[in-house]
């Protein structure tokens, strides 16, 4: 059985050297491939609508001889991100630090003990089926003890200064933007992939047309990598199963 085993595994490593060998050798010579340009919302949200709690609709009603356009800001057209399809500029100052220090320790120790006095008078003849100085008032007799100490320390510093296009892919009942972007910069057969999106108050989109992070609710951002160098920043595929399959 344990042959048997160790053969399976390396077969499936061996399989899974094969696919990824096939896609690099494809890729000998040539830079990795951009994404062709595509809806955000499929890319950064997987098309699904964000349902969210929604207080009840208000009618607006307006003279049809006025000037003044219902939900506007302004008397003139205001520049900045109003329906599905507008673009507005998200701007990522992230710098965060966390150092978090635990300590845990924990004992316990326990004793139990039982024996039987009186058992219809056959306590006597349970000595019978057992070893020679048998006390049936002291059947059961058995101590134990546990002891756990752990620490464990975190130090993380991360800070990411970044500017990317969003467009706006739905609009929530109460006037809040679902906006959604994506970027792509291929520089020396490595491309950088910049994901955004969340939900946005049309009032904290500022006169430039832009909008921070941090006033984004629900915001995913996501900024990585996919090219030669980042393939061997990684471990191999044989490594990974075996670091999933291992028990050690």
């Amino acid at each position: 059985m344990k042959r048997i085993a160790a053969y399976s595994l390396l077969l499936i490593i061996g399989l899974g050297g094969c696919a990824s060998t096939r896609a690099e050798l494809a890729s000998v010579g040539r830079p990795p491939a951009m994404s062709p340009i595509q809806d955000p919302q499929m890319a950064a949200t997987g098309r699904r609508q964000v349902v969210m709690p929604m207080p009840a609709p208000q009618n607006n009603t307006t003279s049809s001889n006025s000037l003044w356009q219902s939900g506007a800001r302004q008397f003139f057209v205001d520049p900045r991100a109003s329906k599905i399809g507008d673009i507005l500029t998200v701007n990522i100052q992230i710098d965060d630090k966390a150092q978090l220090n635990n300590t845990t320790g924990r004992s316990r120790d326990g004793t139990i003990s039982g024996g039987v006095s009186n058992f219809f008078g056959l306590e006597n003849s349970l000595g019978r089926a057992f070893p020679a100085g048998f006390d049936p008032a002291n059947m059961v007799n058995a101590n134990g003890s546990g002891e756990f100490s752990g620490t464990g320390s975190i130090n993380r510093q991360e800070k990411v200064t970044l500017t990317v296009a969003a467009i706006v892919t739905q609009v929530l009942p109460n006037g809040n933007f679902v906006v959604a972007g994506r970027q792509e910069v291929r520089v020396n057969n490595e491309v950088r992939e910049l994901l955004v999106s969340g939900i946005v108050r049309p009032q904290d989109i500022n006169s430039t047309n832009m909008v921070q992070h941090t006033q984004m609710a629900e915001a995913r951002i996501s900024y990585g990598g996919r090219g030669h160098i980042t393939t061997y920043q990684q471990p191999s595929t044989g490594q990974q199963v075996l670091g999933i399959l291992s028990p050690f």
